[in-house]
């Protein structure tokens, strides 16, 4: 993807090393790392992040897809979303993101995550594209769900975080189910 991808209220671009000062505005926030198992993130950790996706967007075949989410009004960066291919030989990828705290509850991951998937079935011609949540995290379930994403089930302690085990939620989407969600949205 060397062009941007346009929604309404964002555009998604490819990381820049000078980045890592926006991303750590919001990586280093205990709030916005709650349920990962990074952060939040010392300085280091943030130029550790961008200078890995820098790295990864080099790799050929590239499988790491990490893009710098743009407010258009004020070309300001407020997030990232990532596309990773998990599986190339049957077409899975994985979807995340996260977005700076000022900009929860205003529709950005939902169209940051809808242009990533949209990226992933037409340009990568993924076949379906999954994405975790932890369970406590309602916000990012509701996300998930207004995509168009079927909750497969919990997945039982399968990632160690700050305060311990933790279980996931699986959501995943088909490429014939995107082209039927896309027509009613």
């Amino acid at each position: 993807m060397n062009n941007n991808l346009v929604g309404k209220k964002i555009y998604l671009r490819e990381f820049a090393e000078q980045d890592w000062v926006d991303v750590h505005q919001y990586a280093s926030q205990e709030k916005v790392s709650k349920y990962q198992p990074w952060g939040p993130n010392t300085e280091e950790a943030s130029q550790a992040f961008v200078n890995q996706v820098l790295l990864d967007a080099e790799v050929t075949p590239r499988t790491r897809f990490v893009y710098a989410i743009m407010e258009k009004l004020n070309e300001k960066l407020i997030g990232a979303v990532e596309l990773n291919i998990r599986d190339a030989a049957n077409r899975n990828g994985e979807i995340g993101y996260i977005v700076h705290p000022d900009f929860w509850g205003l529709g950005v991951a939902t169209e940051a995550a809808k242009l990533t998937i949209e990226f992933g079935f037409t340009t990568l011609r993924l076949h379906r594209i999954y994405a975790t949540c932890d369970p406590r995290n309602s916000a990012s379930s509701k996300i998930l769900e207004k995509l168009g994403m079927t909750k497969e089930g919990k997945m039982r302690e399968n990632l160690l975080i700050k305060d311990g085990w933790r279980d996931s939620y699986l959501y995943s989407v088909l490429d014939r189910e995107w082209d039927l969600t896309q027509e009613y949205s």
